[in-house]
């Protein structure tokens, strides 16, 4: 009988790179700009800056290049260092279902990948797409179950490494089966560590690293259970998997890449986005000044689930996962802007005192299926003078559902990637050839355009 990983590994390794939809190809695009986006962020960050460090320590020989850094790592230390970068800044992309940040797992490992090896910028792209599809699907399955058992999305995302990995490894169908069996039983990582500390970006750091190393190992022939992950105690039971049978039916039909992805237009906890989004619109609708507020009620599908976190944050963490700070500035400011993750921002006095006046609808609407993350909320705004000011966002911005722009993305991509030390020059220069990546990308070329000049190197060590 065949198995689900030797389903999902004919799938990858069988399919063409010309025969993967124009679409999905562009939105791996996107991915991957964002994904350097939000490694420029959190490249400065604390955590980001211990783990390359750690792993410019240890060194190793020189297979793929650290983003900005410019040093050259072995590919599971590369993508370590990547993708701990991404995740740092809560600025990567998500999966709408259960907010796995499949896009940094797959980008980070496709560009390692694709300096190793040489291949062509289309194929990498493809190997994005189809590491996106297995871990998506398996994730879906896992949704909520995982969440209720603790468990955070790098025990999905970590397929999206391996398929990608042994996509441009060239793997044969049956060595990718054994490197979907091994990612199956290489990771763990506890979610409430996730949303309370900076295990969140330690996790993605450990699903690119273990999702190659499985990769790297299948193609050594080093083989594993090829039903672990529908046998009795194995993957899929242990983490509460619900329909499984949908994880391989109608592969190719469409692309979760397309269909659920959602690209942060705005920093923290995805689940969020389209509430502020519904809160800014309200108070621009309004023209609401904080001073006339009386009462905001917030009515979301988050609601049903324990993640909202709480008001006055005093970190990136905590800010990341307050959905009455997203409200309370975005009502201020009228946008959840880039600057949102600062302390002055989340010390702003007016910010604090909309917080004070934020409740929760008792009686929030029912999520219309077990997906939570995907459905938005809404806001209504009660002036003291007893006007009212409503709106709703279903899906925010940047999403699958909503469609992506690359206006979007450019514009993310100019904010946050100077962040990191790149001049005009090489921001406009990586931004072009990103644009350009399926036709005449290469891995190499683009991270030495994402590489500082040796004295901002020295600084930054320093």
């Amino acid at each position: 009988m065949t198995t689900i990983a030797q389903t999902l590994a004919a799938f990858a390794t069988g399919i063409p790179a010309d025969a993967i939809p124009a679409q999905a190809i562009e939105r791996a695009k996107m991915s991957l700009a964002s994904t350097i986006a939000s490694a420029a962020m959190g490249h400065g960050i604390d955590s980001a800056r211990i783990l390359r460090s750690l792993e410019l320590e240890e060194g190793g020989t020189g297979q793929a290049t650290a983003w900005f850094d410019g040093s050259r790592l072995p590919l599971t230390r590369a993508v370590r260092v990547n993708a701990v970068a991404s995740d740092a800044a809560a600025s990567d992309d998500s999966d709408l279902r259960s907010i796995a940040h499949i896009g940094t797992i797959v980008s980070t490992t496709a560009v390692a990948l694709g300096e190793h090896t040489g291949r062509p910028g289309r194929d990498l792209l493809a190997a994005m797409a189809l590491g996106y599809e297995v871990a998506g699907r398996i994730d879906e399955s896992l949704t909520p179950g995982r969440m209720q058992r603790g468990f955070h999305g790098s025990v999905s995302t970590v397929f999206g490494a391996a398929v990608s990995a042994g996509r441009l490894l060239g793997l044969d169908a049956g060595r990718m089966a054994h490197a979907i069996a091994l990612a199956a039983t290489s990771i763990g990582g506890m979610a409430v560590a996730a949303d309370t500390s900076c295990a969140r970006e330690y996790h993605a750091g450990n699903a690119a690293m273990t999702g190659v190393q499985a990769a790297l190992a299948a193609r050594r022939d080093f083989q594993a259970d090829l039903s672990i992950l529908e046998t009795p105690r194995g993957f899929l039971s242990a983490m509460n998997g619900q329909a499984i049978e949908d994880i391989t039916r109608d592969l190719g039909e469409d692309w979760d890449i397309v269909t659920d992805m959602a690209i942060k237009l705005m920093p923290g906890a995805h689940p969020f986005h389209a509430t502020a989004e519904a809160a800014a619109d309200a108070a621009r609708a309004g023209a609401v000044h904080p001073d006339d507020i009386e009462r905001v009620t917030i009515s979301a599908a988050v609601q049903w689930t324990n993640f909202k976190g709480e008001p006055h944050p005093r970190s990136l963490v905590d800010a990341a996962h307050s959905l009455v700070y997203f409200v309370a500035a975005s009502i201020v400011d009228r946008e959840f802007g880039w600057d949102a993750m600062s302390l002055a921002k989340m010390s702003d006095p007016i910010i604090a005192r909309i917080q004070d006046k934020i409740v929760f609808d008792p009686s929030p609407a029912p999520l219309p299926d077990r997906f939570p993350h995907r459905h938005g909320g809404g806001v209504t705004i009660l002036l003291k003078d007893g006007r009212q000011f409503a709106s709703t966002c279903v899906a925010p911005r940047g999403s699958g559902p909503r469609g992506v722009s690359w206006d979007d993305i450019d514009a993310k991509y100019r904010r946050l990637v100077p962040l990191a030390g790149l001049g005009a020059e090489q921001v406009e220069s990586s931004l072009a050839l990103l644009h350009g990546f399926d036709t005449q990308g290469k891995a190499g070329a683009l991270t030495g355009l994402l590489r500082r000049a040796s004295s901002q190197l020295a600084a930054c060590r320093g």
